[in-house]
């Protein structure tokens, strides 16, 4: 498992919690909290794409 550093988690009114994450390769990795030993990986440029998205409301049902 590479080193990830991961930011703090981002939870819903819900209490549904994820982790975004980089690594010294410029991997993204993004977590369920509690799960980052199984974290979904793609490029960083993707998950920004991603996150830019959600936060465009173009993805909100997803949260």
């Amino acid at each position: 498992m590479p080193d990830i550093t991961w930011e703090d988690p981002f939870c819903q009114d819900s209490g549904n919690c994820f982790r975004l994450g980089t690594d010294a390769d410029g991997n993204g990795y993004i977590a369920v909290k509690g799960e980052e030993d199984r974290p979904l990986v793609d490029s960083l440029g993707a998950l920004r794409a991603l996150i830019v998205d959600i936060k465009a409301g173009k993805a909100d049902h997803l949260l």
